[in-house]
């Protein structure tokens, strides 16, 4: 997680484009096939920045901006380049829970998002 904050935290391109952006963001990844057990992410992403970034207690009373739910193979999908991140969202392997709205006004901050847990988590899915 600290690599990923830091990359968030460095990289020009997505500070440049997430400069307006303001919101947490929790990742819930479920179970499947290749995963046991559920994880949480949490990351507080302000203004083109990551002040914050861990794995969360699944007990935790935080109430991020945004919610994204899918099975951890789905995530897999999208961070390898096998499913684009608005298709997944699109066809449902992924779910949104937050406005939608702020959401889709927000396009390029996604794509940028998931463009740098792309380049750091290669590595692992």
């Amino acid at each position: 997680m600290q690599t990923l904050k830091d990359k968030l935290n460095t990289d020009e391109k997505y500070g440049q484009v997430a400069h307006k952006w303001e919101g947490d963001l929790r990742l819930v990844l479920e179970p499947d096939n290749s995963r046991k057990e559920s994880m949480w992410l949490y990351f507080d992403l302000w203004h083109g920045k990551c002040r914050d970034a861990y794995v969360e207690d699944q007990s935790s009373a935080k109430a991020p901006a945004f919610i994204l739910k899918a099975p951890y193979g789905n995530f897999v999908k999208v961070l390898s380049g096998e499913v684009g991140p608005m298709q997944a969202m699109m066809t449902r392997m992924l779910s949104v829970r937050g406005s939608m709205i702020v959401f889709m006004r927000n396009v390029p901050t996604v794509l940028e998002f998931v463009r740098c847990c792309q380049e750091v988590t290669n590595s692992w899915v």
